[in-house]
């Protein structure tokens, strides 16, 4: 494994993911995953501040407990990682403030758990991780984890949910309405927010060109 894209601190990189690597067989949670958000941090970071260490501690270990999106522990997923990330932090001598600091940023980072961000490494954790969430690779993570769950693409006879309730546990489109449009107004760095527009309008881009494509299979 190559730990050069976690530069400056490859070499915590390897001790951590040593002892708690992700998940291979979820795409939208994996190895990848992991690169694409800290690159997003040092993106972050390089205009908002922070400190680096800490931040790669919490992204590497935000999702190291699996949960997956149709569980009813959904909403404690980033709780139980934050338990698990304190031990595995503990257990390589960190001190305990800068365990309590990461466990923040852990817990905070989850849109299901809707926990406020109170430190700058957690508000930036929580935007890196949002932009993974968003633009096309957002796009390719929706469809990844509804194809997981059994989901169809849309719903052929009301596409737009005029005469339905939203439903992304049967219709990946649906989770477009029901989470993903509405992220880009929730970020919390000024670096973040500006990152997640465009990100925003990529991602409507695509919708737009998905529904000219099926627009002649509409009744």
């Amino acid at each position: 494994m190559n730990l050069d894209c976690f530069a400056p601190h490859a070499e915590l990189a390897g001790r951590l993911l040593s002892r708690c690597a992700p998940s291979s067989d979820d795409g939208a949670h994996d190895l990848s995953h992991l690169q694409r958000v800290w690159a997003n941090v040092r993106q972050l970071q390089r205009e908002e501040g922070g400190d680096l260490q800490l931040l790669l501690a919490a992204v590497l270990l935000h999702d190291c407990v699996a949960v997956e999106k149709d569980s009813p522990l959904r909403s404690s997923a980033s709780r139980l990682s934050a338990a698990q990330a304190g031990e595995l932090l503990a257990g390589i001598g960190w001190p305990s403030e800068r365990i309590a600091a990461v466990c923040h940023a852990i817990e905070a980072h989850s849109f299901s758990a809707a926990i406020m961000p109170t430190s700058l490494e957690a508000r930036i954790l929580q935007d890196a991780d949002r932009l993974d969430a968003i633009g096309l690779i957002g796009v390719a993570r929706c469809f990844h984890v509804s194809g997981r769950l059994g989901s169809a693409l849309y719903d052929a006879d009301d596409i737009d949910a005029r005469q339905r309730p939203l439903d992304d546990q049967r219709f990946a489109l649906d989770h477009f309405h029901t989470k993903l449009l509405g992220l880009a107004s929730g970020f919390q760095t000024t670096a973040g927010a500006r990152l997640a527009q465009q990100r925003h309008a990529r991602m409507v881009a695509f919708l737009d060109a998905f529904r000219d494509e099926i627009q002649p299979f509409e009744q």
